[in-house]
């Protein structure tokens, strides 16, 4: 009989006393093991589309923390590289893309090839066969407004005012983005599934500077569309929606999207979420990476304030944001054994 994945039990509902664990972007440069490999790779892409590398770099965190679960290494970029807009990544600059600033210009994206994602598929089926029977997989997508934001600026931008802008001159061309987002979002979730993640988590990094109309319009109506399609194919495999910003927000997101659980950053109060929230709704989250970076009694203060809010209903321990490429490797050890309560 396989060992009970705990992940998975705490996103059909049940209330563990210790939650399980899992670090958002903890395959990454934080890891020796994670430089060294990434230093066989020039490109960024490459290096996404390469299945044994890809796949080692999904383990890694997992042979040395035995984290709850393991997400696929990838970037939700692949998605408008797979529409044929050009994407590439610029050491110590973040992701470069050909930029969209007309109506014109959407229009002539190519359709999404999921051919072109063969090779994140083969990712999976290796990650797979190589994952500790009690650790579950984790699969994501960016969520449209995050992903469109990307594609209209070309990079990233601190405000994501060109996205916002081109959303305000063209709303018909910055619907019809949105919507080929999800479409592709949908289809792309939907063959990660297939090739053998277990859970899919919708990561929208950039909702939070949206005025509250917009929030509903280009965030969380997308989300909950993707959410419904991916439902509609594999009705049984739980769904994280990840929104950063969201905010107050939360209470309407949980009330509407459709997901099993529901993300809150770092700038949320746990016990806010939970006093907002049913008491059946899976909240995930929300140490702040820099917590983790200090490390010490500091740390501890952090994770033993988040598992005291959470006490008693169904949590998912993981960061706010992304974990740092500063962090102390003894830092993260630290963590999961506060966590689990095996140690400091």
């Amino acid at each position: 009989m396989a060992e009970e994945k705990a992940l998975l039990s705490v996103l059909g509902g049940e209330a563990r006393s210790v939650p399980p664990l899992w670090l958002m972007r903890q395959a990454g440069r934080y890891l020796p093991e994670y430089r060294d490999l990434r230093a066989t790779t020039t490109s960024f892409l490459d290096f996404c589309y390469s299945p044994k590398k890809a796949a080692e770099a999904t383990l890694q965190p997992i042979r040395r923390f035995h984290f709850d679960a393991a997400i696929l290494f990838s970037d939700i970029l692949v998605v408008p590289d797979a529409m044929g807009q050009r994407v590439s990544f610029e050491s110590g600059a973040g992701p470069r893309l050909e930029p969209i600033e007309t109506p014109e210009q959407a229009e002539r994206l190519g359709d999404f090839k999921i051919e072109h994602l063969a090779p994140v598929f083969e990712t999976i089926e290796l990650v797979k066969t190589a994952l500790p029977c009690d650790v579950a997989f984790i699969g994501f997508c960016g969520a449209p407004f995050t992903v469109a934001s990307y594609m209209i600026a070309g990079q990233g931008t601190p405000d994501q005012a060109p996205a916002r802008l081109f959303g305000y001159r063209y709303p018909d061309a910055f619907a019809q983005l949105i919507d080929r987002v999800v479409e592709a979002s949908i289809d792309y979730l939907a063959r990660q599934i297939e090739a053998g993640v277990e859970v899919v988590q919708i990561f929208d990094s950039w909702a939070g500077v949206l005025p509250a109309e917009k929030f509903r319009r280009w965030s969380a109506a997308p989300v909950r569309r993707i959410v419904e399609g991916v439902k509609a194919r594999h009705p049984r495999t739980p769904v994280i929606a990840f929104v950063r910003g969201a905010d107050a927000h939360l209470p309407m997101l949980t009330q509407t999207i459709g997901a099993e659980a529901y993300g809150i950053d770092t700038a949320l109060d746990p016990a806010w979420a939970v006093a907002q929230t049913a008491a059946d709704v899976v909240l995930q989250g929300n140490l702040d990476p820099l917590a983790l970076v200090a490390g010490g009694d500091a740390l501890d203060r952090e994770v033993d304030y988040i598992l005291a809010a959470f006490k008693g209903r169904p949590h998912i321990f993981n960061l706010g944001h992304g974990i740092l490429q500063q962090t102390p490797i003894e830092n993260v050890e630290r963590l999961v054994a506060r966590v689990r309560r095996t140690g400091a």
